[in-house]
């Protein structure tokens, strides 16, 4: 097969870049396979892609910010969708250009606005593939509104986890679009596992507010008290930096707890450590938790949608603790500094468990579904259509209101959270 992957700018840095570039990786060693990016704001990409993949740029936002449709906002893409304002006529133009002329038997989308793209203007001999990297209820309903009539007419959508898909078939109504998690793959560690031994817990990922860096230093507290040897050490960067120092100094840590800012590749600094953490009050997948358990550590993370208990077995490689409470999380993290045994034990199940997420097992699951997919359109064959009853019901404006309902209702559920915090 010819595979393309649509993507938003390669270069940039975060997990889709990353995931994608992964995934297109393995499966060059059987198709043909290139990654499209609508935009290009440097010289080159952040990751280096496998020479057998073809790159592309549709445009250079380094040189073509003066034409004219650059400046006119974009009709195609939608505007509810996070990054509309990089989008305009010109982005509009050049992917509708980009679709109708590939020669890719499969094209994958990978952020919602890119879907639509390929769900209204790909030629009916493209199979199209949408991927989810976030979550259904992180959609604002103008979104989801916009998104529900384009999706019905993609082939697949894959999201990174199960309760997502669920979601997005009780939610969304997709009956003639195949619905299925996809998780984000992790490749072969290729530094020997951590035993257990270093007398360090590791967190990393962006320094911003949903990671919740502050309860994490918070929970650390009683153990740097209770045992002033174990060191916390947090890489990223981000907006909150100043912040968390400022609370390390503030509690007395400076002695214990670091921001060590952004390393890339993380292995090297994953094997040094003996815990994972992770106190997000949001995670589409985790996969920072895969990683830190692809290197033989067990991780404490908060139990928050959607990623964590899809990835952890609470007890056996690690410790799920509720979402937002400073106190479980601060017993977790003792339980595992106290118990040697136990921690080593949970780090060599951690690193079996996560085998599940390594990029043989997810590239085999993503070939099946784009082989199947490319035959479907190739054979002029989709998933039958639902009675016209149930059809007029969803295109009606239930599900728009139910989308309005559940929001506030989300967002009801977090203010109480915040409340009883």
């Amino acid at each position: 097969m010819k595979i393309s992957f649509l993507i938003h700018n390669v270069c940039g840095i975060g997990g889709t870049i990353t995931t994608t570039f992964n995934l297109a990786r393995a499966l060059a060693d059987r198709h043909d396979v290139e990654i499209v990016s609508v935009l290009r704001s440097r010289d080159q990409p952040a990751l280096t892609p496998d020479p057998r993949i073809a790159l592309r740029f549709l445009v250079d936002q380094r040189h073509e910010k003066d034409d004219a449709l650059y400046r006119e906002p974009a009709r195609v893409f939608p505007a509810a969708e996070y990054r509309y304002r990089e989008y305009s006529r010109l982005t509009d133009q050049r992917i509708a250009a980009y679709l109708e002329t590939t020669d890719a038997d499969a094209v994958v989308g990978t952020r919602p606005g890119l879907n639509v793209h390929l769900a209204l203007q790909a030629p009916d001999r493209v199979a199209r593939i949408g991927q989810e990297h976030l979550t259904l209820e992180r959609h604002s309903p103008r979104l989801r509104t916009a998104l529900r009539p384009a999706y019905r007419r993609l082939d697949v959508l894959t999201t990174v986890t199960e309760a997502d898909a669920r979601a997005y078939r009780r939610m969304m109504s997709l009956p003639r679009v195949r619905v299925e998690a996809l998780p984000n793959s992790v490749p072969d560690p290729v530094l020997p596992p951590a035993d257990g031994r270093a007398k360090f817990i590791v967190a990393a990922g962006r320094l911003v507010p949903v990671k919740r860096y502050d309860l994490l230093i918070h929970a650390f507290a009683p153990v740097a008290a209770a045992h002033p040897d174990w060191s916390l050490r947090i890489y990223g960067t981000g907006p909150q930096r100043d912040a968390l120092r400022a609370l390390i100094e503030r509690l007395g840590l400076s002695n214990n707890a670091f921001l060590m800012g952004a390393v890339t590749p993380m292995e090297a600094e994953w094997v040094k450590a003996s815990i994972a953490a992770s106190a997000a009050s949001f995670e589409p997948f985790g996969m920072t938790l895969v990683e830190a358990m692809r290197c033989g550590l067990p991780v404490v993370s908060t139990d928050c949608p959607h990623g964590p208990a899809e990835i952890i077995a609470d007890g056996t490689d690690g410790r799920l603790v509720p979402t937002g409470d400073r106190d479980a999380f601060a017993a977790a993290l003792l339980d595992l500094v106290r118990d040697d045994e136990r921690r080593r034990t949970m780090g060599r199940a951690a690193l079996e468990n996560a085998g599940r997420f390594a990029l043989d097992t997810v590239v085999e699951q993503a070939e099946h579904l784009l082989t199947e997919a490319v035959a479907a359109r190739a054979a002029g064959r989709r998933r039958p259509r639902p009675p016209r009853g149930r059809t007029r019901a969803l295109l009606g404006h239930g599900f728009a209101a139910r989308d309005l309902a559940l929001t506030a209702a989300a967002r009801a559920r977090r203010t109480l959270r915040k409340d009883h915090r």
